[in-house]
């Protein structure tokens, strides 16, 4: 496997010197990242040390380096998985044809369409989480956030350089523009709306590694089967990346729980708030709330945009290669379609439901992280289920948006949903003001706030209480 050129102002393994003007472009483009990074980015821990792996290899084994490294330091760059021998389109209408090594004249708004929109995410994540180093409960989950925002700003680079290497002027444009979005911001926002979303306490943090980058792993995996090749070796490495925010937020949830429960053991007739943990019921409803959110990020149930991107071979399934057919031509996906106000069960082309079906991906693979919370709160003798809401409940895009479906998928009355969401259902005002009375960092090697306990093993084996961040 190819290593990583490091002696490049730019590291990649993608020859970049071989291409002076691309060469040129990105390297003029890197500027204004850093100073973008400087801006909006983690704040006041830039000059820090901080325990990072770096990437300099592409092999599955052994791929990342350990090290003190401060954040503008590191070695952001364009990182491709192996190029494949006579690679072949795996599904649509031009199944085993060869695959592009640049963009068909046709595809060319649909797939820069479809790169922006990823591309977008990355960025928009480090603003959204760049406020929360200063209320870390250890050093421990200091060193995780920063991890999770080096690598979201490396795959910006990543879908930067697919830009600027196929799109001409158009992709600097974008590449640009990406630079020029902010996350909240009323006037220039994120293109999704769920990267527009506060992210302001640390259980948000664990809930959107936990559910929203888990849309991006799925995402990915449906964008790493392109016929597009260098998408696809893109968003394969990314996936290895993408590993670590996954684990950073099942994990940080778990221990939220873990907390909860041995305060509801030590203190059974108190409220766990007396005693400075979180409200089971709370973290169910923090749950309820970014599962509906990135829900959302599949777009309709019945979409033709996702027929065309399937037909054309832009964006594939989840493990497209494990399914037994690669067409979708003449299957179907049973559904009840939502339509003024009732249901109709209807069979619905399966190119025509392919959000859908990367959707269900999702919410099992979600399904999977309950199950890891639920075994938590069973090995404390604690009476309490944490579950998924309805894939209907709380949208905001789709044939859902905007009814009032409770946690079951059921229709409610809107006085029952006015009733309920708040304070049953989703959190109140005053349960983020309760979550962020509790943020206060916990900073010295070794501690952790009340509300969260330890993790079970450190990072690249070492302990708990290494110092992750040197303050």
């Amino acid at each position: 496997m190819p290593g990583i050129d490091y002696s490049q102002k730019i590291p990649n393994n993608v020859d970049l010197k071989s291409d002076r003007r691309l060469q040129r472009a990105l390297e003029s483009w890197q500027p204004d990242y850093i100073d973008w990074w400087k801006s909006v980015g983690p704040t006041d821990f830039n000059e820090k040390d901080i325990y990072l792996r770096t990437a300099v290899s592409v092999d599955r084994d052994g791929w990342a380096h350990y090290d003190y490294i401060t954040m503008p330091e590191y070695r952001w760059g364009i990182f491709l998985t192996p190029q494949e021998a006579d690679r072949k389109i795996g599904f649509g209408d031009e199944l085993g044809k060869d695959a592009w090594e640049q963009v068909p004249g046709e595809h060319r708004n649909s797939l820069r369409r479809l790169i922006v929109t990823q591309a977008d995410t990355e960025p928009a994540s480090v603003e959204q989480q760049r406020l929360l180093g200063h209320t870390a409960p250890s050093l421990y989950d200091l060193r995780n956030l920063f991890q999770v925002n080096v690598e979201e700003g490396r795959h910006l680079w990543a879908m930067v350089y697919v830009l600027q290497a196929h799109f001409g002027r158009d992709g600097r444009e974008e590449a640009d523009e990406l630079l020029e979005r902010r996350s909240g911001n009323s006037d220039h926002p994120r293109i999704l709306g769920t990267f527009n979303e506060p992210c302001e306490d640390w259980l948000s943090f664990f809930c959107f590694t936990m559910f929203t980058d888990r849309d991006g792993k799925f995402q990915l995996l449906a964008l790493a089967e392109s016929a597009f090749t260098p998408l696809a070796r893109s968003c394969r490495f990314m996936l290895t990346e993408e590993a670590h925010h996954l684990f950073v937020g099942q994990t940080g949830v778990g221990r939220v729980i873990q907390r909860t429960c041995q305060v509801m053991n030590e203190f059974p007739d108190a409220d766990v708030t007396e005693h400075g943990a979180i409200p089971l019921e709370l973290i169910q409803r923090y749950i309820n709330f970014w599962v509906s959110s990135s829900n959302d990020l599949y777009g309709g149930e019945v979409s033709s945009n996702a027929a065309n991107f399937f037909r054309s071979g832009l964006k594939g399934r989840a493990w497209e290669q494990k399914r037994e057919e690669h067409t979708a031509l003449d299957d179907h996906y049973n559904m009840d379609v939502f339509e003024n106000g009732t249901f109709t069960n209807t069979d619905v082309p399966l190119r025509n439901a392919m959000n859908e079906v990367l959707r269900d991906d999702y919410i099992a693979d979600n399904q999977k992280g309950i199950v890891y919370w639920n075994k938590i709160t069973a090995k404390h003798n604690i009476d309490f289920q944490f579950s998924l809401p309805s894939r209907r409940f709380n949208r905001r895009v789709g044939m859902y948006a905007g009814h009032p479906f409770d946690l079951d998928g059921d229709l409610i009355s809107q006085s029952d949903w006015d009733a309920k969401a708040a304070g049953e259902w989703l959190p109140t005002i005053a349960d983020r003001e309760y979550v962020q009375s509790l943020m206060k960092p916990s900073l010295e090697a070794g501690k952790y706030a009340g509300w969260i306990a330890p993790p079970a093993k450190g990072i690249n084996g070492k302990e708990i209480d290494f110092e992750y961040v040197k303050l």
